[in-house]
C-alpha cells in the first residue's frame, strides 16, 4: 500500500486521481494483515489494490462526476460493485478524474482538469474514464473500475495499452452508478493481464436486488475457466470497420496482418457486411442523450449539488442558473441535444427511428452469432490524439466512437486487449466481442490472442 501511495504522489501531474483515501487504505491494509497473519480465511481480492472512477458511489466518500454541480457531494450508500470488491477484502484507494457525467472521449470535460496519458503528456488518455486506464497504466493500482456507455472503458484502454473490459449489459449491478445513459451503462474494468479483469468480473458480477436491469444468471468462475481449450474459432469482422476511410492505414495493416497470424493458427476469420455502420454513432447519439437529458435532470440546485440563486429569482432562474454554472459545455450540449429529440414533433422523427434502428441491430447480431464465436475490430480508428485536437470539433471526436458503440446498443460484452504499437509509439488494441453473457469465451479468446502476438 505504501508503494501505490508514494507512486501516485510521484504522478500527481498525471491527475489521474480527484482524492486518495490515504490515511484509510493504510488502516485497511494493517487489518488485512493482521487477518492473513492470524491465519483467517482471505477474500479473492485479499491486498488488491483499486480504484475507482468517479461516477461510483463509495459510503461517506466523495463522488462529484468530475462536475462542479456535485463538488464536495458524500455518497450516502456504496455501489453493489464497491460492496463486493470490500468483501473479498479488496482496499480502495482513491476516487479517480473522468469526463463530466463520463461524457467525453478524450478526459477533456473534468471540471477539475485534464488526464495526461503518462506514455506521451501531450496526448490524451481517452474518455471517459480517463483517470482509471491511467491509474492502472502508470502502476497507481493494481486494477480500476470505470463505467462504458459507448467505449468509455475500451477506448481509454486502447490508447493507454492496457486491458479494458465491458461485460453484458446486466452482468454487473449498476446500483451506486450515477447514471448518464441506463439502458447502456455497464461497470467495466481496467486491468495489466485478462487474467485479473477476469477475476474482478467473478467478484462484482451477479444479482443485486437493487437493480432490476441485473441479470439473475449464476456468475461462472470466469478466473478459473479462462485457460483456453484447444478447440478453433469461428471469427468475423465488418469488412466496412476494415475499409473505413477514417480508419488510420498503420492500424488497418496490423489488424490485417494479425488476421493472417489468427488464420495460420487453424481459426476461420472471415469478412462480413455490414452497410449499418454508418448508423451506429447517430444512433448511439440520439439515444444516450436522451437518456441523459431525462437522467440529469434531478440535478437541479435544490435537493443536493451546486446552488446559484440570482438576486430576486423565481424557481426557474435558480435552475437556469444552478444548472448553466454547475454544468460544463459538453454536458449541457448533450442535455440539449437529448431534449430536442424528446420534443414534441422530433421524437418520431429522431428517438423512435433510433430505438428501430438498435432493435434492427439487436436481430443482425443474433444472426451473426448464430454463425460466428466472435466479432474483432479495432477498438479506435486513430491512436490517442493530441490535447486540443478534436475539442472545437464535437462531431469528428463522436466519430471517434465508431467501433465501440455497437456492443453496447446491443448489449453485448466486449474487451479492448493491448496487441499493437504505431510507428509514432503509441499503443492500440484489438476489440473482440461475443455473444450475450459469454464472457467465458471472451477472456478464453483474449489471452489466447495475448500469446500468438
Amino acid at each position: 500500500m505504501q508503494y501505490y501511495l508514494e507512486a501516485i504522489k510521484a504522478h500527481q501531474s498525471l491527475n489521474a486521481y480527484l482524492e486518495v483515501f490515504e490515511q484509510e487504505a493504510i488502516d485497511t491494509a494493517i487489518a488485512l494483515d493482521a487477518k492473513r497473519n492470524a491465519g483467517k480465511p482471505l477474500g479473492k481480492l485479499h491486498g488488491v489494490v483499486v480504484a475507482l472512477k468517479d461516477v461510483i458511489c463509495y459510503k461517506d466518500h466523495k463522488v462529484s462526476a468530475a462536475s462542479k454541480i456535485l463538488n464536495n457531494f458524500t455518497s450516502v450508500y456504496s455501489a453493489t460493485a464497491v460492496e463486493k470488491l470490500l468483501a473479498e477484502d479488496a482496499i480502495i484507494i482513491g476516487r479517480n478524474n473522468c469526463d463530466e457525467f463520463a461524457m467525453g472521449s478524450s478526459n477533456e470535460n473534468s471540471a477539475f482538469g485534464n488526464v495526461q496519458n503518462a506514455l506521451d503528456v501531450s496526448r490524451v488518455p481517452g474518455g471517459s474514464s480517463g483517470g482509471s486506464a491511467v491509474a492502472v497504466q502508470a502502476g497507481l493500482c493494481m486494477i480500476s473500475l470505470g463505467s462504458d456507455t459507448g467505449g468509455s472503458v475500451r477506448q481509454p484502454a486502447d490508447f493507454c495499452g492496457i486491458v479494458g473490459l465491458k461485460p453484458t449489459y446486466g452482468r454487473v449491478s449498476r446500483y451506486g452508478l450515477i447514471a448518464y445513459a441506463s439502458s447502456f451503462d455497464q461497470i467495466g474494468i481496467f486491468a495489466n493481464t485478462v487474467d485479473d479483469a477476469a477475476l474482478t468480473l467473478e467478484v462484482i458480477a451477479g444479482e443485486d436486488d437493487f437493480d432490476s436491469t441485473v441479470s439473475s444468471l449464476p456468475v461462472p468462475n470466469y478466473s478459473t475457466q479462462i485457460e483456453a481449450e484447444n478447440k478453433k474459432y469461428k471469427i468475423a469482422y465488418f469488412k466496412e470497420a476494415l475499409e473505413n476511410e477514417g480508419l488510420d492505414p498503420e492500424i488497418k495493416a496490423q489488424i490485417n496482418s494479425f488476421i493472417k497470424i489468427l488464420t495460420e493458427n487453424g481459426h476461420t476469420v472471415e469478412p462480413i457486411d455490414f452497410q449499418l455502420l454508418e448508423y451506429v454513432v447517430p444512433t448511439y447519439y440520439v439515444l444516450t442523450t436522451a437518456e441523459a437529458s431525462s437522467n440529469l435532470s434531478r440535478f437541479d440546485g435544490v435537493r443536493f449539488g451546486h446552488q446559484s440563486i440570482p438576486k430576486n429569482a423565481d424557481l426557474i432562474e435558480l435552475y437556469k442558473a444552478s444548472r448553466s454554472e454547475g454544468f460544463g459545455k459538453e454536458v449541457q450540449r448533450r442535455i440539449l441535444l437529448g431534449t430536442f429529440v424528446l420534443s414534441s414533433g422530433y421524437f418520431d422523427a429522431y428517438f423512435t427511428k433510433a430505438q428501430q434502428v438498435r432493435q434492427i441491430l439487436s436481430t443482425k447480431t443474433t444472426s451473426i452469432f448464430s454463425n460466428y464465436d466472435a466479432i474483432i475490430s479495432p477498438t479506435v480508428p486513430n491512436t490517442a490524439w493530441k490535447f486540443g485536437e478534436k475539442s472545437n470539433n464535437p462531431t469528428e471526436m463522436y466519430l471517434a466512437d465508431i467501433y465501440t458503440v455497437f456492443a453496447n446498443l446491443v448489449g453485448i460484452p466486449a474487451i479492448s486487449i493491448p496487441l499493437f504499437k504505431h510507428s509514432n509509439n503509441m499503443p492500440f488494441g484489438l476489440q473482440v466481442m461475443v455473444s450475450h453473457f459469454n464472457e467465458v469465451l471472451l477472456h478464453r479468446l483474449s489471452k489466447n490472442f495475448m500469446q500468438l502476438k
